[in-house]
This record gives structure tokens, sequence and C-alpha cells, in this order.
């Protein structure tokens, strides 16, 4: 029976990670697809750049609570001791199913973004101080900078350091997590540290967008 209710939280987790939040407000209020333009992503990075501040903020919001309600699964569950391993382990397990579904959403065509925003989420329902320093990093490095992946890489690859060094944590899986989204963070961002690099990387609009459609980037 646990069994069986592990794997039905497991894919409620991924059809929450999978609601394509960019694509349905784009499509919805601006009359586009947000993956037909920018980057090409359907997550808050290409939202903020193409749509502007507001949008973007509304998608960030949201895709983030994709992945807190996804780990926060775990207490349709009844058998895990809270803290313990295990628990932390199921909750990983919910969280990454989240961000599964969030760059691969069944809804849309498998066509998502890279997760950033519900990855905060999935940390958020683990360790919710690390992540507030996390996100913290993240605002700051983006109103500095306006690079939204800069923002995102900073944050990621603060989690370890936070988690081991600041935190203490010694939950070996909770450990490997974080140097794992470390890795991660600049797997997935290869390309934006590139255009980094040559300076050509695309800012964010930190404006509010007032058109019905936005100007399609390169």
């Amino acid at each position: 029976m646990h069994i069986i209710v592990n794997i039905i939280i497991i894919i409620v987790a991924y059809l929450l990670g999978s609601i394509p939040t960019s694509v349905w407000i784009s499509r919805s209020f601006y009359n586009i697809d947000i993956r037909d333009h920018g980057s090409g992503n359907a997550g808050a990075t290409n939202t903020f750049r193409v749509l502007g501040v507001k949008a973007g903020l509304v998608v960030f919001a949201v895709d983030i609570l994709k992945g807190f309600a996804a780990v926060n699964l775990i207490h349709f569950t009844n058998y895990y001791i809270p803290d313990g391993s295990n628990y932390i382990n199921i909750q990983l397990l919910l969280g990454v199913a989240a961000m599964l579904g969030h760059i691969f959403p069944v809804y849309v065509g498998f066509k998502g973004g890279k997760g950033v925003a519900t990855l905060f989420g999935v940390i958020c329902a683990i360790s919710f101080y690390p992540t507030l320093i996390m996100a913290g990093i993240f605002f700051v490095t983006l109103i500095l900078t306006r690079y939204v992946s800069l923002g995102s890489m900073m944050a990621g690859l603060s989690f370890p350091v936070l988690i081991v060094v600041v935190f203490k944590e010694t939950t070996p899986s909770l450990v490997i997590f974080s140097l794992i989204i470390a890795i991660l963070m600049l797997f997935t961002h290869q390309k934006n540290i590139e255009r980094l690099l040559r300076k050509e990387e695309n800012k964010a609009n930190l404006k509010i967008k007032k058109k019905n459609k936005p100007d399609k980037e390169d």
C-alpha cells in the first residue's frame, strides 16, 4: 500500500510541475506562445525578458508554488518520520518529479523551461531559510544586472555553500542534492554563460509591459 501511495503522489507531483504557467499566461493575455520568443524557454526567465516584470513575477511566483506544493504532497502519507532521512528522501523525489514536469510538461508537448523557479519552491519546502537567502541573492543580482540567468546561477551555486557551510546540514541525500543542483545550474545555463562572456546576453525587461504583443527577440 505504501508503494502505491508513493507512486500516486510522485505522479501528482509531476503533473503539478507540468502546469505551463508562462505558456498559458502568454497565450491568454498576450496572444502569443512564449516559446516562440526570446530564448524559446517556457519559464520565468524568458517571461521576464519578453513580457516584462508583471508577467514575469506572476510566472515566477506560480512556478515556485508548484514546487512547494509538490514537496508537501508527502503530508498525504503518515508512515514517514518528519525530518528523518527517508522523509527528506521522499521530499527530494517529489521535488525532482515536479522539476521534470516543468522541464517536460505533459500539457504542452513536453517543451518547458529550465525549472529554476520550481526548484526554488522545492528547496523552500525542504530548507526554508537557505531558500530565503537564495531568493535574496537572486533578486539583488537581477536588480543590479538585469540578467535573470546570472541571478539564477548565483542563487543555485550558493545552495551547497548555504547547506553545508552556513546551516551545517549533514543529511547525505540533501548535501548531494545541493551539489547536483549547483552543477545543473552551470550545465543548463551553458549558452547563457557564453552570451554573458560575449556580453550578448539579453537583459530582463523590468518595466510593466502594456502592449498586447511583445517584440520578438532573436
